[in-house]
């Protein structure tokens, strides 16, 4: 069912609604729904190289907007709606662990999890439950998911249609060593400052 969905995903790069598209599953993904924004953002960009930054801002904007709506659901929905979601991914345990991660790094959390491959939904939902500040989960959001979303179109900007291969296959290790070295430059701030 998930390879359907998937595929289902990806046919939307050969219409000419791709952009809504991605901007709908990038607002979707980031509350409830498990396919990430990438595969389609990957497709839409390997299409038409020129156009990878505005696919980047269509997404990253989709994202945040979706985030808000996940901090809602845990804000004001989780009885409802929020619990059914984590225990739908199987990630009611992480739930706790996230709020500890919350109470010691705050908007940190945010940042790594919009970057890296970790569940964000979890996060934005988390976020409304613990009620983070909200202009902080924001701005968190908007940067780390930006981040990741400017990477990806960048590279395919940059060398084009054979980079998709080298992205999907080691996206993971790519986010793990951009997220590395994010929180090292910040440490290092932190120690100079």
């Amino acid at each position: 069912m998930l390879r359907r969905l998937y595929d289902w995903v990806l046919s939307w790069a050969k219409t000419p609604y791709g952009s809504w598209a991605l901007f709908l599953l990038a607002f979707s993904e980031s509350s409830f729904f498990p396919i990430p924004p990438d595969v389609l953002l990957i497709a839409l960009a390997v299409a038409i190289p020129k156009k990878s930054f505005k696919y980047a801002l269509i997404c990253s904007f989709g994202s945040v907007l979706g985030g808000c709506f996940g901090y809602l659901i845990g804000w004001k929905f989780m009885a409802l709606i929020g619990n059914h979601i984590v225990e739908l991914y199987g990630l009611a345990p992480k739930v706790e662990y996230i709020e500890i991660l919350y109470n010691k790094y705050d908007a940190w959390a945010v940042g790594i999890a919009g970057f890296t491959p970790i569940p964000y939904k979890v996060f934005t939902i988390s976020a409304g439950v613990f009620q983070i500040n909200f202009l902080v989960f924001v701005i968190a959001s908007f940067v780390s998911r930006s981040a990741r979303f400017f990477l990806v179109g960048g590279l395919i900007f940059t060398f084009g249609p054979q980079i998709q291969s080298f992205i999907d296959k080691y996206f993971n290790i790519l986010a793990t060593a951009f997220t590395v070295l994010l929180v090292t430059g910040f440490i290092i701030i932190k120690y100079l400052l």
